[in-house]
Formats: C-alpha cells, structure tokens, sequence
C-alpha cells in the first residue's frame, strides 16, 4: 500500500470554495500589521487565500472577506495596492 500525500485545502474568501492551497494566493498580515500578497507563501503572519482572478478579489472586497480574516478594518489603499499586485499576477 503506498501512502498517497495529502495535499492542503483551502478556501477562497472571495468565492468561498475549497480548492488546493497551491492554486490559490495567500494574502497576508504580518506581526506589523501590513497587508500584503506573499509570493512565497511562506511567510510568518496571518493568512487568507484567494483565486488568482479579479473576480474574487472583488468579490472579498465587497464581501469585506479580508476584513474578516484578519479581524480589523482595511484601509482603502491597501484594498488598491492589493489590487495593483493582483493584476501584475493575473
């Protein structure tokens, strides 16, 4: 019997499905308090994961998906340069 591995789930908070954490972006807020994409997804903070489609940035955004996540206000530049990083990605 061979042992398959597991391969990490997570939900986009825009569109709310489960999908492999490999295909999503991680959003994160480090012990600073910015928020930003991490490219690596390895870095040290709280995450959330995202489609990498504007559809479902926009729709965390009006959902305030992010603001929940992260259990704060966002500020409307960060929601913009946000916006900026995702459509140098997409």
């Amino acid at each position: 019997m061979g042992t398959e591995k597991k391969i990490p789930q997570r939900q986009c908070i825009g569109c709310g499905e489960m999908k492999n954490k490999r295909d999503l972006i991680r959003v994160l807020k480090d012990t600073e308090g910015a928020i930003f994409i991490d490219v690596t997804g390895r870095k040290n903070g709280r995450g959330a994961y995202l489609c990498p489609c504007m559809d479902c940035f926009k729709k965390a955004v009006k959902g305030k998906g992010l603001e929940r996540s992260f259990k704060m206000a966002i500020p409307k530049e960060v929601y913009e340069s946000l916006e900026k990083e995702m459509e140098k990605i997409g």
